[in-house]
């Protein structure tokens, strides 16, 4: 006789984001990384809290570069994009946020939606924070770069 199925977990509001598909690297920032070390570039993650001392670092989960199998992990949040409300069903990353002691369920979509606000705004800081000083490398790929392009309606060379 086989045992009866659990139920399935409650959906939670959780913030999704994309991992950036290019980021500066290196001395100067003049070189470029596809996506980061564990994550593919353009990957949706979910963020499920973050590290006390503010949201530099956030603690993801998502689907990890190699295995394609779903990982948690603590990362800079500026390697994150397109931060969003999201209502989230999956059992693979609600148990992982249920594991995690960081895991921090947002109280509905608006709190949601008024974190990942937050978030958008403090990734770009900090990625344009970091390499303020130095010129982009020839031609640039970078998050940055790629979004200006974009809203131009130029090609990056």
């Amino acid at each position: 006789m086989t045992p009866p199925l659990a139920p399935p977990p409650e959906p939670l509001w959780l913030i999704a984001a994309n991992v950036v598909r290019w980021r500066r690297y290196g001395d100067g920032g003049q070189e470029l990384r596809p996506g980061t070390k564990a994550y593919r570039g353009g990957a949706k993650v979910y963020v499920i809290g973050s590290r006390p001392g503010g949201h530099e670092q956030v603690t993801t989960v998502g689907p990890g570069r190699h295995t394609g199998a779903y990982i948690t992990l603590d990362m800079a949040t500026r390697h994150l994009h397109t931060f969003r409300a999201a209502l989230v069903r999956s059992p693979a990353v609600l148990r992982r946020e249920a594991e995690n002691d960081a895991g921090q369920v947002w109280d509905g979509r608006e709190e949601a939606e008024e974190t990942a606000a937050r978030l958008e705004g403090l990734a770009a800081e900090l990625r344009a924070e970091r390499w303020h000083t130095l010129p982009h490398p020839t031609p640039c790929l970078c998050h940055t770069c790629l979004t200006a392009a974009g809203a131009a309606g130029v090609t990056p060379a």
